[in-house]
């Protein structure tokens, strides 16, 4: 028996509750059925290289340190190397590690490994500054190596090349990640790509286990959405004041300026988001009492500005969380084994953080990318036990309801993505995103120059609630009994009765408003569905689609399109189609169709 199976032995009897199921292979004492499927599939194929992808917060870490002690056990390998993106996640892989009796230095930089230890836990900056140190290693010894949230080593950057030099010649190579999909079309190390139909690559996981099997599986939380909208007004470099209304659709520069203007911290949005995201919070700690909190913030300036907030709304202070603070790592640990209400970070726990107490969040960033969202919500859904459920708080911005509808969809990485000058790339770099995100605000980062303005004042009104695909709830106003109904949903509910629940809530709000005088009702009182959220590039495409069907049946008709245009405004109502509301743009659509149609 090797050092890593008697030591494993050894262990089986203080593993960590948080390492599930049945292990037949002498490790943890159980695994979650995908964790089994997954061992089953590497050992019938006994691959070089394996892709596992997996949602976050359903357990990589235990299926590859498992992976790990069998090939230890049957010497496959000698030795393992965990491969992470952050200092933290090297530190966290290593006392998992060490709970199968698997021995990780986490602080290795240079030299044979001291005696006692399986293998080295590093980070990809670290294999950077010194590749040939691991490719030695790998050549000496067969070695097996993990590599942690893979996409962040894509082939053109320093990472990805140092990790191609360095574990060419390893024995064997785990990747894992839960958001297998990168900002850009340079191929992943170690990862393999297949051609589809329509003639683009994309990445092909050996094994994948997505949000939606984990949900049903209750491996994860549900998660629901609370978005808030309102009013914002700010000053443009060139003096003009400009007011807008999250949600509306707005142009990119529009949108940006009124969203940092609601994220502002000397406005009203970001106190009364946080004062309801702490009300959601109490009522979950009524069932779960060490349920936590954390606040996602753009910068080092406003985490600190959040903090100051959330003390004022709480009386007690939060946990700061900086990447650069040599303290951040212990203070993340002692926040996850504490009962403290909040955590306000900017990077450190975006992405792999195992606090698994996070119950509420805010995401109080600038941050518009898939790839950031994907990794920020994951820190919300490890689930404990099952009934526990995770509120997610945002502002009313297109792009991250539209990520929030999404969280079920799989992603691969795509290759040969075409892409034109001019064109939005939806995946813009995560890693220059971050690093600005970690800038003091008084540093240099260039986005003063392009968009330059100030915030002038802010306001907030509950919106809408969003869960699994679905919309609920009408505009209120925060404090008021409707937005209540929302913030005090349980805490402990089943996936279908969050869905029950929130129909019942939206439906209570309908009849109230029904019954109100008309002058009574000084907010939009339509539901969620009926008010669909889309951006400016969106309200030009169906003006587009508009003025296309105009022509085609001008064409089939013989009427001008103006005449056409006003018969559609007399049909429908409504403004001229500049004006005219998503809404009324819709109807217009679903009219001139029938017209249309008639005529054949």
């Amino acid at each position: 028996m090797t050092a890593a199976a008697s030591s494993s032995a050894a262990h089986s009897s203080h593993l960590s509750p948080a390492f599930p199921g049945r292990a037949p292979w002498g490790t943890a004492s159980k695994l979650r059925a995908w964790q089994e499927g997954a061992m089953d599939a590497y050992l019938r194929a006994q691959p070089r290289d394996f892709l596992a992808v997996a949602t976050p917060g359903a357990g990589k870490t235990t299926f590859a340190l498992t992976l790990a002690s069998w090939l230890l056990h049957h010497h496959v390998v000698q030795q393992v190397t965990v491969v992470a993106p952050t200092e933290h996640l090297k530190t966290q892989w290593a006392d998992a590690a060490v709970r199968i009796g698997i021995r990780l230095d986490p602080e290795y930089s240079a030299g044979p490994v001291a005696r006692g230890y399986h293998g080295v836990a590093v980070t990809y900056a670290g294999v950077g500054v010194r590749p040939m140190l691991h490719r030695n290693r790998c050549e000496q010894r067969k070695t097996l190596v993990i590599l942690d949230e893979i996409h962040h080593a894509g082939d053109s950057r320093s990472w990805g090349e140092a990790c191609l030099e360095a574990f060419e010649p390893a024995a064997r190579r785990l990747a894992l990640t839960g958001t297998p999909f990168r900002s850009d079309t340079n191929p992943i190390p170690f990862v393999a790509y297949g051609e589809g139909n329509d003639g683009i690559r994309r990445s092909v996981a050996d094994y994948t286990y997505g949000y939606g099997n984990a949900l049903a599986d209750g491996v994860v939380r549900p998660v629901i959405f609370l978005s808030y909208s309102g009013s914002m007004r700010w000053r443009t470099k060139a003096g003009d004041e400009v007011a807008a209304r999250l949600g509306e659709p707005m142009t990119k520069d529009a949108t940006s300026q009124a969203w940092r203007t609601a994220l502002d911290p000397k406005g009203e949005w970001i106190p009364a988001v946080l004062r309801a995201a702490d009300r959601r919070l109490t009522e979950v700690r009524r069932s779960v009492p060490d349920a936590g909190g954390l606040v996602i913030a753009t910068d080092q300036e406003s985490a600190r500005a959040y903090a100051r907030l959330i003390k004022d709304v709480t009386g007690t202070p939060a946990t700061v969380v900086l990447s650069d603070d040599g303290g951040a790592s212990q203070r993340i640990e002692d926040f996850r084994t504490s009962t403290d209400r909040w955590m306000v970070a900017v990077r450190m726990v975006s992405e792999g953080v195992d606090v698994p107490r996070l119950a509420v969040g805010v995401y109080a960033t600038t941050i518009a990318t898939p790839l950031f969202f994907a990794q920020a919500v994951g820190r919300f859904v490890r689930s404990r036990r099952r009934g526990e459920t995770a509120s997610v708080f945002l502002p009313t911005i297109p792009s991250l309801l539209g990520f929030a509808h999404e969280l079920e969809l799989e992603r691969d990485h795509v290759l040969d993505k075409p892409r034109k000058d001019g064109d939005e790339d939806p995946y813009a770099p995560e890693e220059d995103l971050l690093r600005d995100a970690e800038r003091e605000k008084d540093e240099p980062d260039g986005e003063q120059d392009q968009l330059p303005f100030e915030a002038l004042e802010s306001d907030a009104v509950f919106d809408r609630v969003m869960y699994d695909g679905a919309e609920f709830g009408m505009q209120a106003h925060p404090g008021s009994a409707e937005e209540e109904d929302y913030l005090g949903i349980p805490g402990l509910l089943e996936p279908d009765q969050v869905r029950l629940l929130l129909s019942k809530r939206q439906a209570r709000q309908i009849a109230h408003s029904r019954r109100k005088p008309d002058e009574e009702a000084d907010l939009l009182e339509l539901p969620a569905e009926r008010r669909p959220v889309v951006s400016h590039k969106e309200m030009m495409e169906l003006r587009r689609e508009l003025n296309s069907l105009v022509a085609s049946y001008s064409h089939q008709s013989g009427k001008p399109h103006g005449v056409i245009h006003t018969e559609l405004r007399r049909a429908c109502g409504g403004p001229a189609t500049a004006e005219a509301s998503v809404g009324q743009l819709r109807q217009r659509l679903t009219k001139v169709r029938e017209w249309a149609t008639r005529m054949r």
